[in-house]
């Protein structure tokens, strides 16, 4: 099997604000055709690390490299990127033709080709019925895709997604994410998208980069995230509702059954893994609220005195009691560095009376 060509790639990349260090060397491979997504809380450092690529901001130190060549003081209208932000950034007094075209006539290029370039790309995204509109008549769905229709049109080499989707409600959001999706399966063109929301990261990327305080904690595939955090943190930002947490005496009080690996400070256990059983409980959590998903129902309530969330299919209402096995439940062990602990197939480094993997 051949492996994929690297587009860009990140070594040693840092940024400083005098004394305030808000990116910290990090390093990052991406390659071609890939879409990655940039997630973390605000303040992480994920869009400052966008615009770094972008080179609408210096770095302060390390390499940013597109197809070999460094990008370090190459200005941005030369680096082959286009850029798609969260405010669409339309000229409000030129129609949608005029906008998407304007990026090309800047660039040199002649009228005859500027025409058959926006006609193509209106085409590829719905917008030929809306080229003589302007801004302000359209939905904001229509205008994000002229947005994107703006940076298609320069045949760019990267494309980067600055939280596009933000302004929009969640039923347009839900239908941009399938349309973007359908984008890059058409145009296998390499994306990096920057979000906050963990829900459009998990079901846009091909990769998810993990952002930390200007830290990469964690780069995987959006399965190996959900599975395998690689800490306390990703496992608490990837995965909605938010993983539940107990602590080794509180989890040993109310399951003293259960096996832990002995350097066990913290347990996980995902709303949805969390195994309901009327015939063997460990615990009965009442109830005092409930939220129905459809699918589904969310219950809400307290273990040793803290909150904790349970996703199921049985049916319980606000003041009853839930039955929970813990030891039958999907358990994601911590230590006091909040590092995930990986189990050995053996079972050894133990700690408790029995495991239930």
């Amino acid at each position: 099997m051949q492996k994929n060509k690297q587009k860009l790639e990140l070594v040693n990349v840092g940024k400083c604000y005098g004394a305030q260090t808000v990116i910290h060397q990090v390093d990052l491979s991406i390659d071609e055709g890939e879409f990655v997504v940039f997630v973390g809380p605000s303040g992480c450092g994920k869009s400052s690390l966008l615009r770094m690529i972008a080179g609408l901001e210096s770095i302060s130190q390390g390499d940013i490299r597109l197809n070999g060549r460094s990008l370090n003081g190459v200005h941005p209208s030369l680096r082959q990127v286009a850029m798609v932000f969260q405010s669409y950034a339309l000229y409000p007094h030129m129609n949608i033709e005029k906008n998407m075209a304007f990026p090309l006539k800047m660039a040199g290029v002649s009228k005859g080709d500027i025409a058959i370039k926006v006609k193509q790309t209106a085409e590829s995204l719905q917008l030929t019925l809306l080229l003589g509109r302007l801004p302000s008549e359209l939905s904001g769905g229509q205008r994000q895709r002229v947005a994107i229709g703006r940076a298609l049109v320069r045949d760019p080499e990267l494309f980067l997604f600055d939280e596009p989707l933000s302004n929009l409600d969640a039923k347009l959001r839900g239908e941009m994410r399938i349309y973007l999706k359908e984008l890059h399966q058409n145009l296998n063109a390499t994306m990096i998208y920057v979000t906050h929301d963990q829900v459009e990261a998990m079901t846009l990327a091909d990769r998810i980069v993990v952002l930390n305080q200007g830290r990469i904690e964690q780069i995987g595939s959006p399965e190996a995230l959900y599975h395998q955090p690689a800490n306390k943190f990703v496992a608490s930002f990837i995965g909605s509702p938010v993983m539940n947490f107990m602590s080794q005496h509180d989890i040993l009080t109310l399951s003293p059954q259960i096996l832990l690996p002995l350097q066990t400070q913290t347990i996980g256990i995902r709303p949805n893994q969390v195994m309901v059983d009327s015939h063997c409980p460990d615990v009965v959590m009442p109830i005092s609220v409930v939220e129905p998903l459809g699918h589904a129902r969310l219950y809400y309530g307290k273990l040793q005195g803290k909150k904790f969330v349970v996703e199921s299919h049985e049916n319980y209402r606000v003041g009853e009691g839930l039955p929970i096995n813990l030891a039958h439940s999907v358990m994601h062990f911590f230590d006091e560095q909040d590092a995930r602990i990986e189990l050995s197939l053996s079972g050894e480094a133990l700690s408790g009376k029995a495991y239930v993997a």
